[in-house]
């Protein structure tokens, strides 16, 4: 029995298939949170191309001139043209609110609900050579549900938010006639 149970501790076979077990679950779960958190942060920057999107389309009045549609239906197909990979276009959350001068941006801090989703105080684009502080949040769910809680906590997502303020381009003039 000795015999037998030196020989067996002395058996170099399968000496790899065995360290690969070991190694294995944390290398592919460190693979998947690289993958998932390139995808997350992929999705915030596409999120933020998209506001600036519409920020511009703003601050140069085509939203405010537009014949069609009210103004959120223009903003949210703005965005959702630019970021239409990566990001769910019916979660996105819109807010505009026009201000008074630059100042005004710190006491025109973002209001969230119970779950920490934007509260959206409404889509008012300012007119000709006014100030807007344009902001659009968006909740990114993680996609592997053993992954996200450890990089994001329990909720499994996180909410991305994107905010511009500008002064609109003075669109409104009569020519040069």
């Amino acid at each position: 029995m000795i015999k037998l149970l030196k020989k067996f501790i002395k058996n170099e076979d399968g000496v790899t298939a065995v360290e690969f077990s070991l190694l294995a679950l944390p290398y592919f779960t460190l693979m998947l949170a690289v993958i998932e958190l390139s995808i997350m942060y992929a999705s915030a920057s596409l999120l933020e191309g998209a506001t600036n999107s519409a920020a511009r389309a703003i601050r140069t009045g085509q939203i405010q001139q537009a014949e069609a549609g009210d103004s959120e239906t223009l903003i949210r197909e703005k965005i959702c043209n630019y970021a239409t990979v990566l990001i769910n276009c019916n979660d996105v959350q819109i807010e505009v609110v026009q201000m008074d001068s630059f100042a005004d941006f710190s006491s025109n801090g973002a209001q969230y609900d119970a779950d920490g989703n934007l509260e959206s105080q409404g889509i008012d684009p300012a007119g000709s050579g006014e100030i807007n502080l344009i902001r659009v949040a968006y909740r990114y769910e993680m996609m592997t549900p053993f992954v996200g809680p450890l990089l994001v906590g329990p909720s499994n997502s996180r909410l991305f938010m994107s905010t511009f303020v500008q002064q609109n381009e003075p669109y409104d003039f009569d020519g040069a006639g």
